[in-house]
C-alpha cells in the first residue's frame, strides 16, 4: 500500500467508515446523540463528549436543526468551479469526516458533498449532502476495492458542464515494477456526483520511474480552454495529462515535462499568477497547506504546457477566522478553500474548527466579513 500524501486539507483526524442513509424522520433519533441535528444539545452533552461540546449559540442551533435530508437539484450544466449538479452554484468537499464515539478505530469513511443554493443568505445547504465512499463509487483495481478514497482536486474534465472529481485511492501493489496509478474520476452529473469511478488512463510514455503518479492539480495550461491535469513522476519530472478527457479515464494527449518536484499545488489566489492566459502550477519539495506559508517554484503555463522556466514563488500566510466551536481544550483550524458561494464574484473563506477526531464545526464566511458566518455545520452530518 503506498503511503498518504494527502496536504491540501491535510489534518490528524481520521474518517468515519459509514456513509449517510437516514431522512430527518427515521435518522434524527440517531443524528441526536451524535451531532445534536435536531436539537442544540443539553447541557450535559458537553461532559459526554458531544460533537460540537457545549451547547451552540442559536444560529448555530438553527443552522443544524434545518439538516433533513434534501435531494440535490437537477442542473443542465454551467462553468462555475465546483459545480458537480451544474445548476450554477458551488459546492463544498470534505475530507476526514468526524468519528463517531464508538467507531474511533474506523476505515475511512469516504468525502462529503454539500451543495450549494440559490440563497445567498445560505449559500450552502448542509441538508442538500452526499457521502461518497470506496464501497459505494470507487472504481476497482483488479478484484480488489480501495480502502482510500480522498478528494484531491475538482474541474470539468469532460467538459459536459458538470465538474468532475478527481479522487486518490489505494490500489494493491506488489513492489515490483511502475505502481498502479491510484487516481480516479468521479464525473458530475444532473444529480450530482454519482455511479462508480473510473481510473486516470495515463499512457506509459508518460510515465518516468516507480513513484506513485499523485497530486493531480487542474488547470487550463495549454490555453485551449478545456482542464487538463497535471501530476508527479519520478525524479521531479511532471506528467502532464491534456484534456478533455474521456468518460473511461483517458485524456486527449500526454508527455512527460522536466521540471515538477514531490508535491504540485496551484497558485494562490489566481491559477493564472502572471495573467497570461495560461494557467501555472507550483512546484514545492514540502507539503504546503492551504492558507499557510511555503516555497516552491512557479512553472508558467504555455502552448506546450506548464513548461516554462521555473521563478520562486511564495505562499502567503492567512489569518483565519475560527469556527464557533463550542468546547472545551485546544481546537485548531484550517482553510478548506476560498470560492465564490454567494454569486457576488468575490471570494468567500470556509474554514474548519476541529477538536480531535470527534468534534469539527465548518463555517463560510462571505467575502470581507470574518465576523458573522452565513452557514455553520458538523460532518458529523454524515454519520449514519
Amino acid at each position: 500500500m503506498r503511503p498518504r500524501t494527502r496536504t491540501r486539507t491535510e489534518h490528524p483526524q481520521a474518517a468515519v467508515p459509514s456513509r449517510v442513509t437516514a431522512t430527518l424522520a427515521a435518522g434524527c433519533t440517531a443524528l441526536l446523540l451524535a451531532l445534536t441535528a435536531c436539537a442544540g444539545p443539553s447541557p450535559s452533552s458537553a461532559s459526554d463528549g458531544g460533537k460540537n461540546g457545549d451547547t451552540p449559540p442559536p444560529a448555530q442551533a438553527r443552522t443544524q436543526a434545518e439538516t433533513a435530508r434534501a435531494p440535490v437539484p437537477r442542473g443542465t450544466g454551467s462553468r462555475v468551479p465546483y459545480d458537480f449538479n451544474g445548476d450554477g452554484h458551488r459546492d463544498l468537499v470534505v475530507d476526514d469526516l468526524v468519528k463517531a464515539p464508538e467507531d474511533s478505530h474506523g476505515d475511512d469513511a469516504g468525502i462529503g458533498i454539500v451543495y450549494g443554493s440559490d440563497d445567498r443568505d445560505r449559500p450552502l445547504d448542509p441538508a442538500t449532502r452526499q457521502l461518497l465512499s470506496a464501497r459505494a463509487n470507487a472504481a476497482k483495481s483488479g478484484d480488489t476495492l480501495p480502502a482510500a478514497f480522498d478528494a484531491e482536486a475538482a474541474c470539468d474534465l469532460d467538459r459536459d458542464g458538470f465538474t468532475d472529481l478527481v479522487v486518490s485511492t489505494d490500489p494493491p501493489y506488489n513492489g515490483i515494477g511502475a505502481p498502479p496509478v491510484p487516481l480516479q474520476i468521479l464525473f458530475g452529473s444532473p444529480q450530482g456526483l454519482t455511479g462508480k469511478a473510473v481510473t486516470v488512463r495515463i499512457p506509459q510514455q508518460a510515465r518516468f520511474g516507480n513513484e506513485w503518479p499523485e497530486q493531480p492539480v487542474c488547470g487550463d495550461f495549454d490555453g485551449d480552454r478545456k482542464a487538463d491535469l497535471a501530476v508527479t513522476a519520478s525524479a521531479g519530472q511532471v506528467t502532464f495529462l491534456h484534456g478533455p478527457f474521456t468518460r473511461t479515464g483517458a485524456p486527449r494527449s500526454a508527455e512527460l515535462l522536466p521540471d515538477g518536484g514531490p508535491y504540485l499545488y496551484a497558485p494562490e489566489p489566481r491559477t493564472d499568477a502572471d495573467g497570461d492566459g495560461y494557467d501555472d502550477l507550483v512546484a514545492a519539495a514540502r507539503p504546503h497547506a492551504p492558507g499557510q506559508a511555503g516555497k516552491g517554484t512557479l512553472l508558467l503555463g504555455s502552448a506546450k504546457g506548464p513548461a516554462g522556466p521555473g521563478s520562486a514563488y511564495a505562499f502567503a500566510a492567512e489569518d483565519l477566522p475560527t469556527a464557533p466551536l463550542k468546547t472545551t481544550g485546544s481546537t485548531r483550524t484550517a482553510l478548506l478553500n476560498h470560492g465564490d458561494y454567494d454569486g457576488d464574484k468575490k471570494p468567500d473563506t470556509v474554514v474548519r474548527t476541529y477538536r480531535g477526531e470527534r468534534q469539527d464545526l465548518i463555517a463560510l464566511y462571505p467575502a470581507g466579513n470574518t465576523k458573522e458566518p452565513l452557514v455553520t455545520f458538523s460532518t458529523a452530518l454524515f454519520l449514519p
